[in-house]
């Protein structure tokens, strides 16, 4: 492996949550009036919750359960962007930072089209790199197309900063 190799790390991310019509839907730091949330300690963003898990992983530092305690008081229906920053933050520690990052959303809700653009100026400014944000269904199959959640596949580029 050449030393170049060595300051270019991917890693991949992935998060899966179920709906909860009781909680207001936060994905891909965006609200969505009108759709069934996700449930979880936290809001529930699946996308941010995959991108953290994709920085840590490429840079070797974990996941989102080590960096934040996902179960402990002080993140109880926190913000997820606040877990990105969080992230970032390690990655900055440890002479990392983000090249890019690319997500695809898995789920029949919400249709994400309509807001991809700005969910990707969001999450790009979040993260600091270009984010690149796609969605698919699952034809019916599984848990996804039942509509009793969504996943979020995550990938990120990160380099020596």
């Amino acid at each position: 492996m050449s030393a170049r190799s060595s300051d270019v790390r991917i890693g991949t991310g992935v998060d899966v949550h179920a709906y909860d019509a009781g909680s207001p839907l936060r994905l891909a730091g965006l609200d969505w009036p009108g759709e069934p949330g996700l449930s979880g300690h936290s809001d529930g963003d699946a996308v941010c919750h995959a991108v953290v898990d994709a920085l840590l992983s490429a840079a070797g530092l974990g996941d989102i359960g080590g960096l934040v305690g996902v179960d402990e008081p002080q993140t109880a229906g926190v913000a997820s962007t606040e877990f990105v920053r969080i992230a970032l933050s390690r990655l900055d520690e440890h002479g990392w930072r983000p090249v890019n990052v690319s997500v695809q959303i898995v789920g029949e809700r919400p249709r994400f089209v309509r807001r991809r653009e700005e969910a990707q100026r969001t999450m790009s400014e979040l993260v600091g790199a270009p984010v690149s944000l796609g969605a698919t269904t699952s034809d019916g199959l599984g848990f996804t197309g039942r509509g009793e959640g969504l996943a979020a596949i995550a990938t990120a580029l990160i380099e020596r900063g």
